[in-house]
C-alpha cells in the first residue's frame, strides 16, 4: 500500500532522475536469481543525493508518526536498509537496530545488530520489497526476540502478488512510498520510455517467470 498519490508520484520522479531505478524493456538486466528483468532498482544510490535522501527520510518519518506514534525503535534490514533506516531514526530521535539475514558464524553470533529490549516496539525500514521473504526474515528474528513489529515502511515494492500474499499469510503491514504501477505512469508521463516499452514492462510485472520463460 502506497503512502498517497503525491509521494508517490514524487518518489517515482526522483527515483528515476538519479537512475535508482532504471528501465531497459530493449536490454533487461540479470538478476541474482538469474531472471530477466527489464528494471533494476538499486535505492542505495539515493544516499548520495542529500537532497533525495532527506526528502525520503522526511516521508519515511512523517509517515511513521502519523501512523504508529513514536516506536521505541527503528530497525533497518541489512544491507540495502541500514543506510536509510538511520536517516529515518535519526529524524525521528530514535534508537536503531539492523537485522542480517541470518546470524554471524563468529563473535556473539547476532543476527539482530543494536540494543533492543522484549517487548519494545520497533517499526521495520526497507529499501525495496520484491517477493518480501529478505523483509519478512527480519522480522521472523525481531519477533524471536520478542519485539512488537508495528509495520513495515519500504522505499519502493515491485507489487508481485506473492510479496502481497507472503506479509498477509505473516500479518504485517507494509507501507511503500512509491511502487511499480506509479514508475509506469511517471515514465509515460516524462518520455522516459516508449509506450511499447511500456506495455513490455507491464507484461513482465504481471508475470515475471512467465515472460523468464520466453
Amino acid at each position: 500500500m502506497i503512502f498517497d498519490k503525491h509521494t508517490a508520484k514524487q518518489t517515482a520522479k526522483v527515483l528515476l532522475q538519479i537512475n535508482a531505478i532504471k528501465l531497459q524493456p530493449k536490454d533487461p538486466f540479470t538478476w541474482a536469481s538469474g531472471w530477466k528483468s527489464p528494471i533494476y532498482c538499486d535505492n542505495r544510490v539515493v544516499l548520495s543525493y542529500p537532497v533525495v535522501r532527506n526528502y525520503i527520510r522526511e516521508e519515511m518519518g512523517k509517515f511513521i508518526e502519523a501512523q504508529y506514534g513514536k516506536p521505541d525503535v527503528i530497525a533497518g534490514v541489512a544491507t540495502g536498509a541500514i543506510g536509510i533506516g538511520i536517516l529515518v531514526a535519526e529524524y525521528l530521535g530514535l534508537p536503531f537496530i539492523y537485522v542480517r539475514p541470518e546470524a554471524k558464524g563468529h563473535g556473539r553470533k547476532n543476527q539482530i545488530e543494536g540494543y533492543i529490549e522484549s517487548g519494545q516496539n520497533v517499526v521495520v525500514v526497507e529499501d525495496l520489497i520484491s517477493t518480501g521473504k529478505s523483509s519478512l526474515n527480519a522480522v521472523k528474528a525481531l519477533k524471536e526476540a520478542n519485539v512488537n513489529v508495528k509495520g513495515m515502511i519500504a522505499i519502493f515494492s515491485y507489487g508481485f502478488n506473492v510479496a502481497k500474499a507472503n506479509f498477509e499469510t505473516e500479518d504485517i503491514t507494509l507501507h511503500t512510498l512509491s511502487n511499480y504501477e506509479t514508475v509506469l505512469t511517471e515514465a509515460a508521463d516524462t518520455s522516459y520510455i516508449s509506450e511499447n516499452e511500456i506495455k513490455t514492462l507491464s507484461t513482465w510485472n504481471a508475470n515475471p517467470s512467465v515472460w523468464n520463460a520466453n
